[in-house]
C-alpha cells in the first residue's frame, strides 16, 4: 500500500525497524467503544458516535478492499486481522445505534434506493399539506357562507329570534374572549401580567 493509500484509509505505515509487515496493516486496531460509551444520552452525541462508527467502518471495508486486491498468502493474517476488526466495530456500530431513535419514513428510504433525492420527499410533503390546508379553507369558507346565508333566511322569517339568537352569542363571545385573556395572563405562580392598554 503506497502513502497515498494511506492518506485515503487513514491508516499508518509501519516504521521501517518495527510493526507488522504486509499491506502496512496496523497491527491492532483501537475500539472507540470504551472512548463513546462514556458519553451521556445526549441524542446528537450518540447520532454523532454512529456516524463516526459508520465512517470507520467505511474505512475498514476500503482497507480490506485493498487488502483482497493485493491478496498473496502472506497477506491472509493480516486479511483475517481486517475481516475481526470489521466484525468488531460493526458490532460497536449496532450497539451505538440502539442508543439512536431515529425515524425515517420508509417513503425516504425507498427514494434513496432508487436514486433519487431525499428532498423529493419533503418537498412533495409540503406540497400535500398546502394542497389539503386550500381543501380545509374551502370547506371552511363554505360553512361560513352558509351560515351567512341561513341567518339572512331566517332573520327575514323570524327576526325577533335571530336579533335575541345574535344578543347571546355576542354574550358569549365576550365571556370567552375573557376567561382567554384571564387564563392567558395568569402566571404558573400566580402572579398576573399587567398589559398595557393601546
Amino acid at each position: 500500500m503506497d502513502s497515498l493509500q494511506n492518506a485515503a484509509t487513514g491508516t499508518v505505515a509501519p516504521a521501517a525497524g518495527g510493526g507488522s509487515g504486509g499491506n502496512g496493516m496496523v497491527p491492532s486496531q483501537v475500539n472507540d467503544s470504551a472512548v463513546t460509551a462514556v458519553g451521556g444520552d445526549d441524542p446528537k452525541q450518540n447520532l454523532n458516535q454512529v456516524i463516526n462508527s459508520i465512517q470507520k467502518n467505511l474505512g475498514l471495508l476500503h482497507q480490506l478492499y485493498l487488502t483482497v486486491s493485493a491478496f498473496n498468502t502472506g497477506s491472509q493474517l493480516p486479511l483475517l486481522q481486517r475481516l475481526n476488526g470489521l466484525v468488531t466495530e460493526l458490532d460497536n456500530m449496532v450497539k451505538l445505534s440502539e442508543k439512536c431513535n431515529i425515524q425515517v419514513p420508509m417513503e425516504v428510504i425507498n427514494l434513496i434506493d432508487d436514486g433519487k433525492n431525499p428532498d423529493e420527499f419533503t418537498r412533495d410533503v409540503i406540497n400535500s399539506c398546502i394542497a389539503k390546508n386550500q381543501v380545509t379553507k374551502g370547506k371552511t369558507d363554505a360553512f361560513k357562507s352558509l351560515r351567512k346565508h341561513l341567518l339572512e333566511e331566517l332573520e327575514q322569517a323570524f327576526p325577533d329570534e335571530v336579533e335575541s339568537y345574535r344578543e347571546i352569542r355576542a354574550l358569549s363571545a365576550a365571556e370567552s374572549k375573557r376567561l382567554a385573556q384571564q387564563a392567558q395572563s395568569s402566571l404558573p405562580n400566580g402572579d398576573v401580567k399587567v398589559k398595557a392598554e393601546l
